[in-house]
């Protein structure tokens, strides 16, 4: 309490700013993000990872580099920072939220299949989807041989030629979702991952990049048993 009462004093003092403004109580700041100073001395935020959360947009390759010079997650993120990697995949061709840690185990756990983490997406197929097509992919399929778990499906609209569907996975298998659709016979025109587990997009812009806060942090890691 001590030490708390004596940050707070040197805010009001005027002796802390956050990236160059000045601060306020209980303002949070992120490590590998944010610089913080005290009388314009730059002080060093003791964390030992950072989480990102990214709006991925269509064309983007989900890794830190390329040797051909394409466009990747890494080129929106804070230079001078950690190095942070991203948490499972989204394709090319597809967007929506991805997360970036440099928490090794916390990252294993979300990827692995044991702790059934949910991954919601919101996809875009040509079409409309038998009540049969449905009751497959909720029920598990086997495409080329390879067993695929039961997600959750329904349909949330429909248009001529095509349907909105949404689709809960706790899997996350490279491109499961085409696979299953392609399966059925029908083309993936739009695919968007909205939620991990808690972890909401929201209302972050395409191409955007935030911290996450420490609730979201902390959910995180419950639904994978770390504490």
């Amino acid at each position: 309490m001590a030490a708390r009462r004596k940050a707070d004093r040197l805010i009001v003092s005027g002796q802390v700013a956050v990236n160059g403004v000045p601060a306020v109580a209980g303002q949070q700041v992120t490590p590998g993000i944010d610089r913080v100073t005290i009388g314009g001395r730059t002080i060093e935020l003791v964390s030992q990872s950072t989480y990102l959360m990214m709006n991925k947009p269509v064309g983007m390759l989900t890794s830190i580099g390329d040797d051909r010079g394409r466009q990747t997650v890494a080129d929106r993120l804070p230079t001078g920072g950690a190095r942070l990697f991203p948490v499972g995949r989204l394709d090319l061709n597809s967007r929506g939220l991805l997360l970036l840690t440099d928490d090794g185990e916390l990252a294993g756990r979300l990827m692995h299949p044991r702790y059934h983490v949910e991954k919601e997406y919101r996809v875009v197929i040509q079409g409309r989807p038998s009540d049969d097509a449905l009751r497959r992919i909720s029920e598990g399929m086997i495409v080329s041989g390879e067993e695929f778990q039961p997600a959750q499906v329904r349909v949330l609209e429909t248009a001529p030629g095509e349907s909105r569907v949404s689709m809960v996975l706790r899997e996350g298998r490279k491109r499961e979702v085409r696979r299953l659709w392609q399966e059925l016979g029908h083309s993936v025109l739009d695919l968007q991952r909205v939620r991990i587990d808690g972890l909401q997009l929201g209302d972050l812009k395409e191409g955007g990049v935030r911290p996450l806060s420490a609730d979201e942090v902390a959910g995180l890691k419950s639904a994978v048993d770390l504490s």
